[in-house]
């Protein structure tokens, strides 16, 4: 009896693929994905990166302590590297700068 009955639910097509639910957890995964990078994009305001008119500079340290500012113009993105090496040229004195015991530094024209 069991097989007569095993049997027709195989033949009526019936039966339950356990895999058959993978597609759509990646679909959603997906989806998830990329309304995460949104809400974090909205939240950082930074959403001028994704403009391509727009113009955003952006300065970012790293744990050993470089710092690099990426500049975004239209489409162009440039990152540049700030080095603490002495420089030497040619140049006028333009002011003075001063840190303060919180940290900001303030910039003093002559």
């Amino acid at each position: 009896m069991r097989y007569m009955q095993r049997h027709r639910r195989i033949a009526d097509g019936s039966t339950d693929d356990p895999l058959s639910g993978v597609a759509n957890l990646f679909d959603a995964s997906i989806v998830f994905i990329v309304a995460m990078m949104l809400a974090l994009f909205s939240a950082w305001n930074m959403l001028d990166l994704l403009d391509p008119d727009s113009e955003v500079t952006i300065s970012k340290k790293s744990a050993d302590g470089k710092v690099e500012i990426l500049t975004k113009k239209g489409a162009e993105i440039k990152v540049s590297r700030v080095s603490d090496q002495p420089l030497s040229g040619a140049g006028k004195r333009l002011g003075t700068a001063y840190q303060l015991p919180d940290g900001k530094v303030v910039y003093v024209p002559e």
